[in-house]
């Protein structure tokens, strides 16, 4: 019986040794020292040495700290090596519940992502439920979201061109209303898509007051990009910005060319900053759009029922209007197919193994057909875009979508403009790309290295980072970034991705 008794307690203590055992490892694997770093904050002062403790899922300490002073806490050596705040995506595309690996942004240092752009909310219902259902799924970045203004018109059946009354933009005010409360940052636009490009000044002036009693932003890929066009489109935005703070999704200006262009259309910009209006951008390095095909449609045949009536109707005058467009965009050969049957080909490929003409393809396949990489960009201009003060940086990618800028953008703001062109700063890029992002969207507690915010960082030695993505192989993911730190635990080490993801969904408190 003393034997057993014995063996009994043995058991237990080996139990209770092993429980404290990993009890003390998990704790452990909380706690982050970093070491001999090149500090660049994210707020655009000069970065300085120094070392940072993270506890739990915050910054603890920043300066000179002794490792002796620690216990069983996990080191990472950066000498040599930036640390800086994880990036921020200000317009990014993903599925966090069917897809909550995003690893093609933790590559590129990114460790938070806006959702519900161009127009889309990320899901037709409530916000507040499909933000439980993103905790839920566990994502390995942070996540926030916009409601879509397109969602709100769908919701209350208004995907056409129809009439709008007064009690459907009641009904679209009170479901925005729900969704900002539920913890969205402001609202998108699509104003160059169905539906949005039939709303008028009214309605978007309606909702635009809604997202400022919340004190949102509105983000939008505005009316039209064109060069004709683009005074035009930020002026209608600049009105909303009467209502509540603005911004311009991935800016640029299609068709335009030079530095000089790019000037003038930052001094608009900057003019509404200097009236009182809050104004902002962000853009993504490369001179390639991504979008659907029916962008190169006119507004009278944008969707598949006014395709079809206008080709019965009228077939010569859409023809005309595709011709001229498609030469004004560079002509077959500049639209690089993403997706469908014809992904990877341009649409003078896919029309030739077609035995039609790039014309009759499209006029056969109708705005519907799949969605392309469009090079209609003057890349001094989108150049210079990228480097000016209060444009902030983006993706507009996805996992999934064949353009390099969904597995390259930050990489290549490091790379290009950084180390090789020596355009910016590592403290300007940096803020760009992570303090001025949580300053435009009003989150307080990351996007910045202070004692007391949430230890999302990045660590990596600029000389090394390299945007690998192309347009014929789009999802190679960056390298460079040797660390990143999702709310204090490690998501990326070396070319390792931890299968314990870490990100949260980020509400805003207003």
């Amino acid at each position: 019986m003393k034997k057993t008794i014995s063996t009994l307690i043995l058991a237990f203590s080996l139990i209770n040794f092993f429980a404290g055992a990993g009890e003390l490892q998990a704790q452990n694997n909380a706690d982050l020292l970093i070491l001999n770093g090149t500090i660049v904050d994210g707020t655009g002062e000069d970065a300085y040495q120094a070392d940072l403790l993270v506890r739990g899922d915050s910054i603890h300490t920043i300066g000179e700290i002794s490792p002796d002073t620690l216990h069983g806490i996990r080191m990472i050596d950066a000498s040599g090596k930036v640390v800086a705040p994880g990036f921020i995506d200000m317009h990014a595309h993903g599925n966090p519940i069917r897809t909550p690996e995003f690893e093609s942004y933790l590559s590129m240092g990114v460790t938070t992502i806006l959702l519900g752009q161009d127009g889309s909310s990320p899901a037709s219902g409530s916000l507040a439920d499909w933000f439980e259902e993103v905790e839920a799924a566990k994502p390995a970045v942070n996540v926030a979201a916009l409601v879509g203004h397109a969602t709100l018109r769908r919701s209350v059946g208004l995907n056409e061109d129809k009439e709008v009354f007064d009690r459907d933009i009641e009904r679209m005010q009170a479901k925005l209303r729900a969704d900002l409360t539920a913890g969205t940052f402001g609202m998108s636009l699509g104003l160059e898509y169905v539906p949005g490009l039939y709303a008028k000044p009214d309605e978007l002036t309606a909702l635009a007051k809604v997202v400022g009693e919340f004190d949102g932003i509105v983000m939008s890929h505005m009316r039209s990009e064109d060069d004709s066009r683009i005074a035009e489109s930020l002026e209608e935005l600049a009105e909303l910005g009467q209502y509540a703070r603005v911004h311009a999704s991935h800016f640029k200006v299609v068709y335009g060319k030079g530095e000089e262009r790019a000037e003038e259309v930052l001094n608009q910009i900057e003019s509404y900053n200097e009236e009182g209006i809050t104004f902002t951008a962000d853009t993504y390095p490369y001179a390639a759009s991504y979008t659907g095909i029916g962008i190169v449609f006119p507004t009278w045949a944008k969707t598949e029922k006014e395709w079809k009536a206008i080709m019965k109707e009228n077939p010569t005058l859409l023809r005309e209007f595709l011709e001229s467009k498609v030469e004004q965009r560079n002509g077959p050969d500049a639209i690089l197919f993403g997706s469908g049957t014809y992904a990877g080909q341009t649409l003078a490929e896919a029309a030739k193994a077609e035995g039609v003409t790039p014309i009759d393809f499209l006029l056969q396949m109708g705005p519907n057909a799949g969605s392309a990489a469009h090079f209609v960009m003057n890349e001094e201009l989108q150049d210079r875009i990228a480097i000016a003060d209060g444009v902030m940086i983006s993706s507009d990618g996805s996992p999934g979508m064949r353009h390099p800028r969904g597995y390259g953008s930050f990489a290549k703001i490091i790379r290009k403009y950084v180390v090789e062109e020596q355009s910016l700063s590592i403290e300007e890029a940096v803020y760009k790309m992570s303090g001025l992002s949580v300053q435009t969207l009003g989150i307080t507690d990351r996007g910045v290295l202070q004692t007391g915010k949430k230890a999302d960082i990045v660590i990596f030695d600029p000389e090394q980072v390299q945007d690998n993505a192309t347009f014929s192989s789009p999802h190679k993911p960056a390298t460079g970034f040797e660390w990143v730190i999702v709310n204090g635990r490690v998501a990326k080490s070396g070319s390792e991705i931890s299968k314990q993801r870490t990100g949260i969904v980020l509400r805003d408190e207003n």
